[in-house]
């Protein structure tokens, strides 16, 4: 638990000093990804969990098929289906196609094209995010 605190700690600061003074879509795609790190770190509580109840069968190691199986066990608690279908998008933030608009400004917004859509990652996005991310790790606390 104290390394997904600790990543954590270092996400929210990217959020909330470094990209208040550099406005860049790199801290951006950094903090997605510092995201990414800490829900696995934080599926491996999950499943631990979930072996506990015995609800856990045996899968590959492959993090797709971990995936979907978390996806079928905890699809009723909302937190952490939330945060399931955000680390899809964290995942692969850096494969996608992405557009800078407004770096080094206040409306600073990274357009990635995810599944057929276009999302706007701007500021109000990221906390957004955040909040969603803060559910999730008090649920896994």
């Amino acid at each position: 638990m104290d390394t997904i605190i600790k990543e954590k700690i270092s996400a929210d600061h990217l959020l909330y000093v470094s990209l208040k003074y550099t406005k860049t879509c790199d801290v951006i795609i950094n903090l997605l990804l510092r995201w990414h790190a800490m829900i696995d770190l934080a599926f491996e509580r999950l499943i631990d969990k979930a072996k506990k109840m015995k609800k856990w069968k045996p899968v590959p190691d492959a993090p797709r098929a971990k995936l979907v199986q978390l996806k079928q066990i905890y699809a009723g608690v909302s937190p952490v289906a939330e945060t399931l279908d955000l680390y899809e998008l964290f995942r692969d933030v850096e494969k996608l196609d992405k557009v800078r608009e407004n770096e080094f400004r206040k409306g600073v917004n990274l357009k990635v094209s995810y599944r057929g859509q276009v999302v706007n990652v701007n500021l109000d996005k990221l906390k957004e995010y955040s909040e969603i991310l803060e559910r999730f790790i008090s649920y896994i606390k």
